[in-house]
């Protein structure tokens, strides 16, 4: 399938507003260039925004659906994380969201493939209390 090149559209005015041409209904719209992520009602209304902080593997642009989670696990940078939300395989690598239980989201060693999308611990809860399997995930750029 053929990437796109162009950005998704975005609001000059309101740089957090989340994506036209991002889908419809309930979903989680997640940006690979703005490094963010926006929980989307089936109203379409923004429930929340916020940062994240990617793995060294990007998934590719699409429309996903999350297909597992884990309330906590050792990471694959072993880092002991919760409220992993699972939703596509990248070259063997598992990409989903997650939060480090001590909190932190700092950058990834790039020497190593990690899918991991990291969010602080209160936007972890709210992706996990939002994005249950089989709910719609829709990367742009």
């Amino acid at each position: 399938s053929k990437v796109p090149t162009t950005k998704a559209p975005r609001d000059k005015k309101n740089p957090v507003a989340l994506p036209t041409a991002s889908g419809s209904g309930e979903r989680v719209v997640y940006s690979v260039d703005d490094d963010r992520v926006w929980l989307v009602a089936a109203n379409n209304r923004t429930e929340r925004t916020f940062k994240v902080t990617p793995g060294t593997v990007d998934p590719g642009v699409g429309t996903y659906a999350v297909t597992s989670r884990s309330k906590a696990v050792t990471g694959s940078d072993g880092a002991q994380i919760e409220h992993v939300v699972r939703f596509t395989v990248v070259d063997g690598v598992a990409i989903g969201f997650s939060s480090a239980i001590d909190g932190s989201t700092c950058s990834p060693d790039s020497t190593k493939k990690l899918g991991g999308i990291r969010e602080t611990r209160k936007n972890g809860t709210a992706m996990w209390n939002f994005a249950t399997v089989g709910v719609k995930v829709v990367v742009i750029r």
